[in-house]
């Protein structure tokens, strides 16, 4: 394996989980993909900019985050790559920008230093095009991060406080010891004081 490919095996693990790759898929995916490596507190993306790259998290831990009219910022998603990780977690993107080219609408930012595989639009679009497989297995990536994301919006608009944070318990428990207290509470869009009481009445 050359050097490239040896860096991007976490992701040929990952696509491995859902498909079969053979020798060729993987020298072609390895050559449109870059290695890349950040200090803690870098922006990757920021609100408004151009979401035109999707990252593959090989190590490290970040968020994404929305930002709204009054400066209070919501985390959106956690991302690092661990045997708990899903699709959610270890690619760190902007989907609507990525896939239509309008303005983000999401920041991305590192808490540690962070390792990861980028990818451009156009590096997507030609392994979709040119590798079916790569093509069927976005399909599939791309149909766990809808539902991802409806039950994120779900979970938001409809349940309250404490069976957004019993929620959060009964699925993504690990999280409690990857991140702090304050990231946990901009999560689940409550008050770290207002985490304090909830877990005390639980």
């Amino acid at each position: 394996m050359t050097e490239g490919q040896i860096f991007a095996l976490p992701f040929f693990e990952f696509v491995s989980q859902d498909l079969p790759m053979d020798i060729d898929m993987i020298a072609l995916i390895a050559g449109h993909c870059k290695p890349v490596a950040f200090k803690k507190g870098c922006r990757l993306l920021e609100t408004g900019a151009d979401g035109k790259y999707i990252y593959f998290i090989v190590s490290g831990q970040g968020i994404s985050y929305f930002t709204d009219y009054n400066g209070k910022t919501t985390t959106w998603f956690f991302h690092f790559n661990t045997p708990e990780a899903s699709v959610k977690n270890v690619f760190a993107v902007d989907y609507k920008s990525f896939l239509s080219g309008a303005p983000a609408t999401i920041s991305i930012e590192t808490l540690t230093d962070v390792t990861a595989l980028r990818f451009s639009r156009d590096d997507v679009h030609f392994l979709t095009y040119n590798c079916a497989l790569f093509e069927k297995w976005m399909r599939l990536v791309n149909e766990r991060a809808f539902i991802m994301i409806y039950d994120r919006l779900s979970t938001l608009l409809t349940l309250s406080a404490t069976d957004r944070y019993k929620k959060f318990l009964a699925d993504e428990p690990h999280l409690l010891n990857m991140f702090s207290n304050y990231y946990i509470a901009s999560y689940l869009d409550v008050a770290p004081q207002s985490l304090s009481r909830i877990r005390k009445n639980i």
